[in-house]
């Protein structure tokens, strides 16, 4: 069975929709939240079968709002790239998997917007990543890429929306399994909060279906490039 760990920022923002793939798949994840006083970032010996790196809410990475792990997390992850493990981030966690794969991140304000992905590679996870699907973006900063990093996906302006590093690692710059509540939750957690926060959540509402039927096909790519879920299940 496999293992995975799973790096939370916030108590607001989880796997979300993602669960339910894992656990019909049987597979079990489990929750480290470095936020709550005296929890550490794991070793990368205890991280089991893959990482996930998920967003941050108003943390960033760029230096204006730093998550206060950032270095122990960049780390990790880039142990995790040299042990051949899969790393999956989201938001926050995909400018880690970006900094810790040789690129960067580049300062921005607090954003929420809801959009679509636009796929540019048709090969993108195996085949299996929609031809276009529902970004939402909750976050500041953003990642930029290394020289051999692949874009899979860009939003509505170009900018990248999923990446590649080598050959098991993926960085979703939105939440692909993300549930209204979430960011209901975000914005009351923090002080601070995007100004069209209460237009991003009336956004989303629609777009539930549309979101689920997406992660469907997503999760079944990241099944068949990471292995990091049975596919018989």
């Amino acid at each position: 069975m496999k293992n995975l760990t799973v790096i939370q920022h916030t108590s607001a923002e989880f796997l979300g929709l993602m669960e339910d793939h894992l656990e019909g798949r049987r597979i079990r994840f489990n929750y480290c939240r470095p936020f709550v006083e005296g929890t550490p970032i794991p070793h990368q010996d205890v991280v089991g079968d893959g990482l996930i790196l998920l967003g941050g809410g108003p943390w960033g990475s760029a230096g204006g709002r730093n998550v206060p792990t950032l270095d122990a997390e960049i780390k990790l992850t880039r142990s995790c790239l040299m042990m051949g493990l899969p790393v999956i981030g989201i938001g926050l966690g995909a400018q880690i998997l970006a900094i810790a794969s040789g690129g960067d991140s580049l300062e921005h304000k607090l954003t929420s917007h809801v959009g679509m992905a636009h796929r540019v590679n048709e090969e993108a996870l195996a085949g299996y990543i929609p031809e276009k699907y529902p970004l939402v973006k909750y976050m500041r900063d953003k990642p930029v890429l290394s020289s051999y990093a692949q874009t899979l996906a860009v939003d509505d302006e170009g900018e990248v929306a999923l990446f590649q590093v080598g050959d098991n690692s993926f960085g979703f710059i939105g939440h692909p399994g993300i549930k209204p509540a979430m960011v209901e939750d975000l914005v009351m957690e923090f002080e601070e909060a995007p100004e069209n926060s209460s237009e991003t959540l009336q956004s989303i509402r629609p777009m539930v279906s549309q979101i689920e039927d997406s992660l469907m096909s997503i999760m079944t790519g990241l099944v068949r490039v990471t292995g990091i879920m049975e596919e018989s299940l």
